[in-house]
């Protein structure tokens, strides 16, 4: 294209551009130069160079350039050469709807608009100039706050009563996370900060950890975060490249992928990120002077990603967010609860399945009834860091059983308060960066007051019905933190907020003294224009002529054709039709145009006002987030409540004291649920101690529920550490401090590991991290490589968790001589099975129709070891063609006849070797003629 020719607006040194061989090209003029408008835009894209730049051009926003294609690509919109450049527009009104779009498909977009009005030019000393015009705003997947990307939505919802979970929820979590990376030499090892921010809702977490080639502690916390965008150095290391390109790639949509921002590599040095920290907290207020030494006590991997952070967030005005220290909060496995590592929360499908990657099928899919984003936002936490505390678990479990068994109709009261409200999360970190519109601060206004005072109604009967101390103290609490929301509630003029009209916005200006003069004047001037009125009407001889207003026009003095010899001779022709002309005098003209700026004046008041406004209510934030996350726990409890009373689930005893597993009657959470009522879940019992048979030896043939089993027992166990019900009859759980899995045979292209590589690498992170309070479950491990290699690993693995680590473990495997383990270790180790029926297939004479068995699943766990596996008997259900199915049958037939023969002979040997006497001997000779 001409624009590729140009040098392009994306950051390319622009060179002056020669005519298009191309004759039928649109545009004939020379373009040796640039018009006015796109030199402007070339100063701001050199600026921006990174941003597709949405340019406010009159009643619509036109791209430029390379921007133009991929804008014109994105949006499925024409895209064509004008002037110099591509181009291509969008309607003012749909802006932020475009804007989404561009910003969901990964792009940072950056909107700039006329930074002039026109009647306000009109009377200055540049009004034969051009528009100026700036960049005021930028977004990117993280960043998505402001006045106007959520007005469209906001309206439908208070238009139609939508369900606002799906209307105003863009993206449950919109986390933006930061790396820095920090190789000691005389430690050998790498340590990592995070810091991670959800402007939108105002949360920021923050950890520094040591982790090693396969970041796996790195990968446990992202796909914990779940972040939309991440901000890292220019040289960045070549593994946590690859992490990264992996996480993205595993996105099936393009707008759930990660979103990767490379900074310069010398924001990330300690010096300079220290410099802007240090000068970013110097200007906190002085409520919060702490706010500094707390920060700078930080790690220096954290404030390496602190300080790039910090400038990211200015580029897009919402560097607020990091301001007091009383939002961060440490995010580490170790001190908030259960570890959870990357592979445990993918293999046991804790936040999303492993066939498409939604969250149907997982954990979080089972336990979520909440009602509000802000309480799914909460649970999904919830669910990805279990409880260590026993104290909160119990807390929480017995909060969920006064639910479950009150009849109390407080709580349905409650429970529907909770049901079609915004985000109220979202929306008042929008306010606090001061970019709410008016009719999103009108809606959340409105549902925080709404709230407060229907919870005020209810606080007699909470005190009076309620028993449980953890739904005492959110209930309680909340109504006096809610309270603020009333006064900024009866200042707005309802109507006004709902249409976005700042200047009928404020119902009593006595607090808004500069409005109050502005619109003084405008009166004053409208005062004038009516009574020039009575001169108007003298001259025209018309006494009950009144001024018209056509096309936008005002005051218009409309005059019938037929006596257009009357009209003065100064006075100017607006417009005419056939049978009348319409004119302004001398008078209006003067006082039109007076009137103009002054209302063109108002509107820049008005929004300097609502700013203010915005700030007040921004000072009651921290008092609302905390109100705000009452009612989200709220959510959550009722949301397991709900949960424990469909699924028929019991109340775990969790201790301390004494370490065990023992569950009566376990079922698998999720698959319970996909089964539904038709076909019913097969439960099985788990019973494990610490000081007595703590590992299981599980065989069976595939598919009959070995991985399914194991699965159930880890999920019932962080089920009961979240302060849930569990899916069982009865279960008797101790804490546990982590839950460690290695399961499946899958390579890793992007980390460049092989299946095996990727087997020992889990393996080598679980028995360095897990302790005797942990669980720890293996399935098939050693089936990467050779047969005699892979027994050798299972077992000598095997065998140091059994007499080493100590911990709970459940071994899947199809290799017999590990089972020999429980004869090593008979107090410590059990063999069981799936239980499943064997019909042998009719004998047949011909060699060449040699049958598989067939096998009828009964997925109860059994007691003793499986001798075979059974494979072919899942081939024949794949629909493996029958002459495959015969050749494969005759060929297991003839190798386990010569292994058979092999041991035999072995056994042979040693019983000879240990014959000791002649007679002995002769005896032998004999009994195996």
């Amino acid at each position: 294209s001409l624009f590729a020719k140009s040098g392009g607006l994306r950051g390319n040194k622009v060179a002056e551009v020669s005519p298009p061989s191309d004759s039928s090209a649109p545009c004939r003029r020379s373009r040796s130069t640039y018009t006015p408008l796109e030199q402007q835009v070339m100063e701001l894209k050199q600026q921006h160079k990174d941003a597709l730049l949405a340019v406010e051009c009159g009643y619509k926003y036109r791209f430029f350039g390379e921007d133009a294609e991929i804008a014109a690509k994105e949006l499925n919109i024409i895209c064509h050469l004008d002037h110099n450049f591509m181009t291509c527009s969008i309607p003012t009104h749909r802006l932020f709807v475009h804007v989404r779009r561009l910003v969901s498909h990964g792009h940072k977009v950056g909107v700039v608009k006329q930074t002039e009005t026109s009647a306000l030019k009109a009377s200055g000393s540049n009004r034969n100039a051009l528009f100026s015009r700036q960049l005021s705003a930028l977004y990117t997947k993280s960043t998505l706050v402001g006045e106007g990307i959520l007005t469209d939505i906001v309206f439908l919802y208070m238009s139609f009563k939508l369900l606002c979970q799906h209307v105003l929820e863009m993206t449950l979590t919109s986390f933006l996370l930061c790396i820095s990376e920090n190789w000691d030499k005389l430690k050998k090892q790498l340590s990592v900060g995070v810091v991670a921010v959800q402007p939108t809702t105002g949360d920021v977490y923050f950890d520094c950890f040591t982790d090693g080639p396969s970041r796996s502690e790195l990968e446990s916390r992202i796909l914990k975060i779940n972040p939309v965008e991440v901000l890292v150095p220019s040289d960045l290391s070549e593994q946590t490249s690859k992490l990264l390109l992996s996480i993205a790639n595993a996105s099936t949509q393009t707008d759930d992928r990660l979103r990767v921002e490379r900074r310069d590599s010398s924001e990330f040095e300690f010096t300079s990120a220290m410099n802007t920290v240090v000068q970013f907290y110097c200007h906190v207020p002085e409520k919060d002077s702490r706010s500094l030494s707390t920060v700078a006590s930080f790690e220096s991997a954290v404030i390496c990603c602190l300080g790039p952070l910090i400038q990211y967030l200015k580029e897009f005005n919402l560097e607020r967010v990091l301001r007091n220290e009383g939002l961060f909060r440490r995010f580490s496995c170790e001190s908030e609860g259960m570890n959870l590592s990357a592979a445990t929360l993918r293999n046991l499908e804790i936040l999303k399945n492993q066939t498409d990657g939604s969250v149907r099928g997982s954990l979080l899919w089972v336990l979520d009834h909440t009602r509000t984003a802000f309480g799914r936002r909460l649970l999904r936490k919830w669910v990805s860091q279990p409880l260590t505390d026993l104290q909160c678990i119990s807390e929480r479990q017995n909060a969920v059983q006064e639910i479950m068994e009150s009849d109390s109709p407080t709580l349905n009261s409650i429970r529907s308060l909770l049901s079609h409200l915004p985000d109220l999360e979202r929306g008042i970190c929008s306010i606090y960066h001061r970019k709410s519109s008016t009719q999103e601060f009108y809606l959340i206004c409105s549902s925080l007051s709404r709230l407060g005072l229907e919870l005020q109604a209810l606080l007699p009967a909470i005190q009076s019905q309620i028993r449980s101390t953890l739904l005492r103290s959110l209930l309680l609490d909340t109504p006096d933190l809610l309270a603020p929301a009333h006064g900024f509630l009866k200042v707005l003029n309802e109507k006004a907020a709902k249409s976005g009209n700042k200047t009928e916005l404020f119902s009593d200006l006595s607090g808004f003294l500069v409005l109050q003069e502005r619109m003084n004047q405008i009166q004053s001037v409208l005062s004038e224009i009516q009574l020039h009125r009575k001169e108007v009407r003298l001259v025209l001889k018309a006494p009950a002529l009144e001024y018209t207003t056509v096309s936008g026009q005002e005051f218009l003095i409309e005059v019938k054709n037929s006596l257009s010899s009357i009209v003065p001779p100064d006075w100017i022709k607006i417009s005419s039709t056939k049978a009348v002309g319409r004119y302004h005098s001398p008078f209006l003209i003067e006082r039109y145009k007076k009137l103009q700026q002054l209302r063109e004046q108002l509107q820049l008041d008005c929004q300097k006002e609502w700013t203010r406004f915005l700030n007040q209510f921004g000072e009651h934030y921290h008092t609302m987030k905390r109100a705000i996350s009452h009612l989200a726990t709220m959510d959550c409890l009722l949301s397991l409540a709900e949960v424990a009373k469909q699924g028929n689930y019991c109340r775990p005893k969790v201790c301390e004291s004494r370490q065990q597993i023992m569950i009566t009657d376990g079922r698998h959470p999720a698959i319970d649920l996909l089964m539904g009522e038709q076909s019913q879940y097969v439960p099985n019992d788990t019973r494990l101690q610490h000081d007595g048979r703590r590992t299981m030896i599980i065989t069976g043939p595939n598919m009959g529920g070995k991985s399914s089993y194991i699965r159930q027992v880890a999920l019932i166990c962080v089920m009961a550490q979240i302060g849930s019900y569990v899916p069982a009859c009865e279960a008797y759980l101790s804490v546990l401090d982590g839950i460690y899995t290695r399961m499946g045979a899958s390579d890793n292209i992007f980390k460049g590991r092989s299946t095996f590589m990727e087997e020992l690498t889990e393996a080598s992170q679980i028995i360095s991290q897990a302790t005797e309070r942990s669980l720890v479950i293996l399935d098939e491990l050693g089936r990467g490589t050779s047969t005699h290699d892979g027994i050798a690993i299972a077992y000598a693995t095997l065998e140091y968790f059994i007499r080493d680590v100590k911990a709970f473990t459940l071994f899947v495997t199809h290799y017999p001589p590990l089972c020999e383990l429980e004869q090593v270790y008979p107090e410590h180790v059990s063999n069981f099975h799936m239980a499943f029926l064997l019909n042998e297939p009719d004998t047949n004479t011909d060699s060449d129709k040699v049958q598989p068995e067939f096998i009828t699943f009964l997925y109860q766990l059994t007691e003793g070891a499986a001798g075979r596996s059974y494979g072919l008997n899942v081939a024949r259900l794949a629909d493996i063609p029958d002459p495959i199915l015969h050749t494969a049958s005759r060929k297991a037939r003839e190798l386990e006849t010569m292994v058979n023969a092999r041991r035999k002979y072995k056994k042979l040997l040693s019983d000879l070797w240990s014959i000791s006497d002649k007679s002995s001997l002769l005896k032998w000779l004999q009994s195996n003629s």
